[in-house]
């Protein structure tokens, strides 16, 4: 052992050496790495999921949002028969499969869809139809990929035929393109939100 480490554990120094010698016992341990490796990735997460959660939660107290609700459920209403007719048409008339003909109907449906949504439900015309364009797609096939494994486990594990189970998978999946378009394919932004709460 080292004299200046036996000097450190020397009871007899005085409290002024024992200051500058004793390393520092304040510091805050260092913060975990986490996720990606980089410190307090997994506390961000868990910040914007509050944060989103606290934003459905308030916007379920608005009447606004209700009225949207029920534009964005009129306009579904639309893209529904659309979907289903579309789907019925490549099944039953062009002998399609039943996962193609899904795809193709979700695409049609998803034209109507968008265009209503923008003009009618959400008024959104402000923003870039082509960002809000490539926002609604991807919340879009989303939910058709919910969509296909509803559709998948209603038809093969379950044995239902087949329109039926795309009109159950397309109303479940409902619920994911209403919250994912509201606030992210057509929400404000940042920006917008700032200046209206500021004035």
């Amino acid at each position: 052992m080292s004299d200046d480490r036996v000097g450190y554990l020397d009871p007899a120094m005085d409290d002024a050496h024992l200051a500058v010698s004793s390393p520092p016992q304040t510091e805050a341990p260092p913060q975990p790495l986490t996720g990606s490796g980089l410190p307090g990735t997994a506390s961000s997460r868990r910040e914007r999921a509050g944060h989103h959660a606290r934003r459905v939660r308030l916007g379920l107290k608005r009447p606004h949002n209700w009225m949207q609700l029920v534009k964005f459920s009129a306009v579904g209403a639309t893209g529904y028969v659309i979907n289903l007719a579309a789907f019925a048409a490549l099944v039953e008339g062009a002998s399609v499969h039943y996962r193609t003909a899904a795809v193709l109907a979700f695409c049609v449906a998803v034209t109507n869809n968008f265009l209503w949504n923008r003009h009618w439900t959400f008024k959104a015309t402000h923003g870039h139809a082509g960002f809000q364009a490539a926002r609604f797609l991807a919340v879009s096939l989303f939910a058709l990929g919910f969509n296909l494994i509803v559709l998948e486990v209603l038809v093969s594990v379950v044995g239902a035929p087949k329109i039926p189970a795309q009109a159950v998978a397309v109303l479940a999946a409902t619920p994911l393109n209403f919250v994912g378009n509201k606030l992210w394919s057509f929400g404000k932004p940042a920006s917008r939100v700032r200046s209206s709460a500021a004035g």
